[in-house]
This record gives structure tokens, sequence and C-alpha cells, in this order.
């Protein structure tokens, strides 16, 4: 379980094809707090760390390393179809948002977020307002329904409001410390992006279908 809040930006340091694809990251956070078999939310995908270790001597981030640390993650194919990992690849060097798992007694400064991806929106329109960087976005038809104007949407593993909806497009709103803490100072008009809807609108709609 995950806030949206996003806490390191990481770096694709080697991707690899072994039946599923595997992926190392690396990350400024500290391994050795960090458990083999912990979930880590990778651009809004939660993973699994399979391997960890800390930045070889010698690592740079022109080697794809950062100073903390890298771990390795299993990417499955229902989890390539899903997200954006299977339209776009991880190539080398490609920024990641990063957070680690909720732990009792952290702040719930965003919303509940699971790092099940639902689908992939598209950016369609990206221009600067006022000192922020406003997005128009479109979702699939069968998940724009959930999304509501001031409500909750993980996008790229980060916890945003919705400004406004229009049929399956919707607009957020990135203020400069969003745009300098994530990957989100580089979204371009095309980007394929990671869509989480809220969880309490996918179990209302559920309830509604039911009653």
């Amino acid at each position: 379980m995950f806030t949206g809040i996003i806490t390191d930006v990481g770096r694709v340091a080697a991707v690899e094809m072994r039946g599923d694809m595997r992926a190392r990251i690396a990350c400024s956070y500290a391994m050795a707090d960090v458990d083999l078999g912990a979930s880590i939310a990778c651009d809004g995908v939660c993973l699994t760390v399979v391997d960890r270790g800390a930045s070889p001597p010698g690592g740079s981030p022109a080697d794809g390393y950062l100073a903390g640390g890298w771990f390795d993650v299993d990417i499955s194919a229902e989890t390539l179809a899903r997200t954006n990992i299977g339209a776009d690849g991880w190539s080398v060097g490609r920024r990641l948002n990063l957070e680690r798992a909720l732990r009792v007694g952290d702040e719930l400064g965003g919303h509940i977020v699971s790092g099940h991806v639902d689908g992939v929106a598209i950016v369609e329109r990206a221009a600067p307002e006022g000192d922020s960087l406003r997005l128009t976005l479109s979702a699939p038809a069968d998940l724009a329904r959930f999304i509501a104007p001031k409500g909750s949407v993980a996008l790229n593993g980060t916890s945003l409001t919705v400004n406004e909806v229009d049929g399956n497009r919707f607009g957020i709103n990135l203020i400069p410390h969003t745009c300098a803490t994530t990957t989100w100072g580089e979204a371009r008009v095309g980007d394929r992006v990671n869509l989480e809807i809220d969880t309490l609108a996918r179990y209302v709609a559920r309830l509604a279908e039911a009653s």
C-alpha cells in the first residue's frame, strides 16, 4: 500500500528479458534498510525487490547508478500488458518515480494507492499556467467513468487531484514542487502514463451496479 507521495526519483540501470522482464533500478534509498521481498512502487507499479545492493565503486549517473544503491525487480507479462512498461519499454537511463510501501504510523499525505495499475492514460496537452504545469489527459473509456472532478488519481505513482472532466478527458495541475521532485517536469504531449483510479471510486461504482 502506498500514498502517491514520491520519495525518490530512480533510474533504470539495466534491463534483461529472461521469461519475464528483469530490471535493475538505481535509487537514493539506503538499500541496507530494504528487505528482499519488499514492495516499491516504480512509476506507480507495485514491484517486489528480488535483489539489492549498494552502488558499485565508481558507479555514476552516467552508468545508470545513483548515490544510494540499486534493486532488481521482475516484471510479468500481465504487468507489461497493463502499464506503460510494455508500450514504451524501460531503457537504461529512464527516470522513474519511486515510493516505498506505507508503514504503520507514516503520514498519509496523498490518498490510498495500491500500486495495481488499471490502464494507461495519454497526455494530450501540456501548457504552463502561472508557475504550474497544466496537463490534459485521455483515459481508456472503461476507466473514465471512475474519474471525477476534485477526486484523486494516481498517475505514474503520483497522487494528483482532478481539476475537470470532459468525457474521457481530464485535467490536472502540477505545482512547481511536484515538477521538481518527480519526473513530471519532463512531461510531454504523447506520453503514456500509468493510471490507477481511486479505490473508493471503484467500490462506489460497483455498489451502484449491484443496486
